[in-house]
């Protein structure tokens, strides 16, 4: 009965396949590759605008998510990071982050925005106040 009991174990259990590291390496560039000849339609003026290549990228990202799984890898995984990577320096290297010059608004827009609060304030006040006086009514 046990032996029979193991054996019946051992064939619902699922075989883990080890990840092919090597395997996936020598894949992951084809999706380089295809990435590369994709965005050689997009002008490199654009390459900072994702709207302008955001099919491209899911298709890169795609390509190295399948070959991570052929090779029975998890995906991202630190080989995978590794490659998107090198493809992020490639292309998007210039593409920093524009630091926005903060502006005042227009002064009646500004002090609009000043008064109002200071006016309700003491309108809250004077509310209180007079309330507290005619407490007789309340």
């Amino acid at each position: 009965v046990n032996g029979l009991m193991t054996l019946g174990f051992a064939g619902a259990r699922q075989q883990i396949e080890l990840c092919n590291e090597s395997l996936m390496l020598e894949k992951l560039p084809a999706c380089g590759k295809s990435f590369e000849e994709m965005m050689k339609k997009v002008d490199s003026k654009k390459w900072c605008n994702l709207t302008e290549f955001i099919m491209y990228y899911d298709n890169f990202t795609q390509c190295t998510e399948r070959e991570a799984n052929n090779a029975s890898c998890f995906w991202p995984n630190p080989l995978a990071e590794g490659f998107i990577t090198g493809i992020h320096k490639q292309f998007f290297s210039n593409c920093t982050s524009e630091k926005v010059h903060w502006e005042d608004p227009p002064d009646e827009i500004l002090i609009t925005l000043i008064l109002i609060p200071v006016m309700l304030t003491c309108a809250m006040i004077t509310l209180v106040v007079w309330c507290s006086k005619r407490s007789d009514i309340l």
